[in-house]
């Protein structure tokens, strides 16, 4: 099952202390980054950037500002502590182009999100670990796994963000199969995150219609940006 629009490669800017950085497994600083506006230099020409807050994400913050900036020169998908309408309404007029929901996905606040934003501004985050959804930045495990939950979104979203948390920042590779699974399951777009390394776990999701977002491979150096690039015009 596809759809008819093209992946892309995705870079991201994660924002931490409104510092560019790169955590291992959500959670160990493993690096930091140049300032938002120079790595967004950096990514000229990917049709669209992929920004989460950290701080917003983890409850002690919010960097609005820089924010603003990255998404009145991109496009950008934004994410981090989108826990209400309120929030979510906040992304969109600082520019976002369209809002990434994690935890709240799962919660009676989603289709308040939904509501105030519209579905076809959202990218429901689903991130998952030893086979099963994990929210609360991971903390938390549910009941459920990403290919039963990706169904009960079809409706509510505009597209998915699937990460593979047992490879995140390791710089292992990832899982392949899991991303084709996903891809089978719906006819929206789906972006893999996740310890995508290689130039060849990309070209293989571009390959099944799956938007590669590309984080700390590409931060050390074992991605070129001009062959990201190269792939994704």
């Amino acid at each position: 099952m596809s759809t008819s629009r093209r992946a892309i490669v995705v870079p991201c800017i994660d924002i931490q202390d409104g510092k560019v950085v790169q955590l291992v497994q959500g959670r160990e600083k493993a690096l930091e980054g140049p300032d938002a506006l120079e790595m967004l230099e950096r990514f000229t020409g990917f049709p669209e950037i992929q920004v989460i807050d950290l701080d917003a994400a983890m409850g002690v913050g919010e960097n609005f500002a820089i924010i603003e900036m990255l998404a009145s020169r991109a496009t950008c998908r934004v994410g981090g502590g989108v826990r209400t309408p309120q929030r979510a309404r906040q992304l969109i007029d600082l520019g976002a182009h369209r809002v990434i929901v994690g935890t709240a996905a799962f919660t009676p606040a989603f289709d308040d999100i939904v509501a105030e934003i519209g579905h076809e501004k959202i990218v429901v985050a689903l991130d998952s670990k030893a086979g099963t959804v994990v929210v609360d930045g991971w903390a938390t495990s549910l009941a459920v796994s990403a290919e039963q939950a990706i169904t009960t979104f079809a409706e509510k979203c505009n597209g998915f963000l699937c990460t593979y948390v047992d490879k995140e920042g390791m710089m292992q590779g990832t899982d392949l199969e899991w991303f084709a699974s996903l891809r089978g399951l719906t006819t929206l777009p789906i972006t893999a995150a996740g310890g995508i390394t290689s130039i060849e776990d990309v070209t293989s999701l571009l390959a099944m219609n799956v938007d590669a977002a590309i984080g700390m491979a590409v931060y050390t150096g074992r991605l070129s940006l001009t062959e990201l690039l190269a792939l994704t015009v």
